[in-house]
């Protein structure tokens, strides 16, 4: 993890000042986005992402959802709009397809707080969603990329998601670590469920 994200960081950085910049124009706000997740054992953490939605997009969600009733149950079922998102700035939309927006992560996996590889991290408001799982997924630290991302990512149910996740921490080895980090690249060139 050490050894991947200090070298990811020094190759990204040219890239980082061109995204920085594309962001900027785009639309007002902050370049970075940081949340609240849930890491090993349970505890909180701020994760680091380009942010790749407008400032005000909690309140665009809920503005939209209001005016397209039917698109509840599928907010409801995968936690993601597939069709169109309204929080998302056009920026965004190349950020997400590709994975792009969560670049600064290895930031996290170099201060210790996140792997390369682990279990999706998590959500507070999501703790009753994750209650059942929660023992078995908070065994390890949270994944830049896991079994999910290359599975299907937010084409599958947030059920599935966590059953993929219990799987990998029940199953964790070494190679399967680097199998998902192999597919990981053709699954972010794909940008199958990228939304």
């Amino acid at each position: 993890d050490l050894i991947f994200s200090f070298f990811a960081t020094i190759l990204a950085l040219p890239f980082f000042v061109i995204i920085d910049v594309a962001i900027k124009i785009d639309s007002r706000g902050p370049v970075f986005f940081i949340q609240e997740r849930f890491g090993k054992g349970g505890k909180k953490f701020r994760i680091l992402k380009f942010r790749s939605m407008y400032v005000d997009g909690d309140q665009k969600l809920n503005d939209y959802l209001e005016k397209h009733e039917e698109l509840k149950k599928e907010w409801e079922q995968f936690k993601k709009l597939k069709s169109f998102d309204p929080r998302v700035t056009r920026v965004g939309k190349f950020l997400r397809r590709f994975s792009i927006d969560e670049l600064p992560q290895v930031f996290n996996i170099l201060l210790g707080s996140m792997s390369i590889v682990g279990p999706r991290p998590y959500l507070p408001r999501e703790k009753e969603e994750i209650e059942q799982s929660a023992a078995i997924i908070f065994r390890v630290k949270s994944g830049l990329t896991g079994l999910w991302q290359i599975k299907g990512r937010n084409e599958l149910s947030f059920e599935t998601r966590l059953k993929l996740d219990e799987f990998y921490v029940r199953n964790w080895s070494f190679m399967m670590d680097i199998t998902i980090i192999l597919k990981t690249f053709g699954a972010v060139l794909k940008g199958r469920g990228a939304y």
